[in-house]
């Protein structure tokens, strides 16, 4: 599928895969419920772990995180660029969904400058979900073959290549540098 058809099966509230900086990320849009229910069904994962949320700039993550305790350096740290994809945990809002936070009172985002990530938020208006293109027990998926392979040959996938990095995110607290996945 090309650009606008992801962005209109987003805008459906379906789930897609698309590329991001080392592997297939499967996403929806964040603001529906029953897309992140399609998402975690799909995943077979929890809801109470939480999702990561990606976008080319904070603006797309400021419905969703409480910057309020967010200083110069916080601000800075989160929009710095590195030699790997970054993920941050954030205070979430109060009015952030438990079905993307979790049991969590954060959210995790990445800014991520995959050109298909800042297409895709551009033309649907919000930012996307983030959960690697897998089934349990197999490895994330690299090419839009392996996601068809492990989703099926109808799978809204957008058949772009991934970025150069090779592992999936780190992901580490904002605030307390703590590191929850090395990437």
């Amino acid at each position: 599928m090309n650009i606008q058809q992801i962005v209109e099966q987003l805008k459906q509230n379906e789930v897609v895969a698309y590329p991001t900086e080392a592997v297939f990320g499967l996403g929806c849009n964040p603001n529906s419920e029953s897309a992140v229910q399609k998402l975690l069904v799909l995943k077979q994962r929890s809801v109470e772990k939480g999702l990561i949320l990606v976008a080319p700039c904070l603006d797309y993550f400021l419905p969703f995180i409480d910057t309020t305790a967010f200083s110069q350096a916080d601000w800075d740290r989160l929009q710095a660029k590195y030699d790997r994809p970054t993920t941050w945990v954030v205070p979430a809002k109060t009015t952030t969904p438990k079905f993307l936070t979790g049991q969590f009172d954060s959210i995790a985002v990445r800014l991520c400058d995959h050109p298909a990530v800042k297409q895709l938020c551009e033309q649907a208006g919000f930012a996307l979900t983030s959960t690697s293109a897998n089934l349990t027990t197999l490895p994330p998926c690299r090419t839009a073959e392996e996601v068809k392979t492990q989703f099926g040959a109808d799978f809204p996938v957008l058949d772009l290549p991934v970025g150069e990095a090779t592992n999936p995110s780190e992901i580490r607290d904002l605030f307390t540098h703590q590191l929850f996945r090395q990437g």
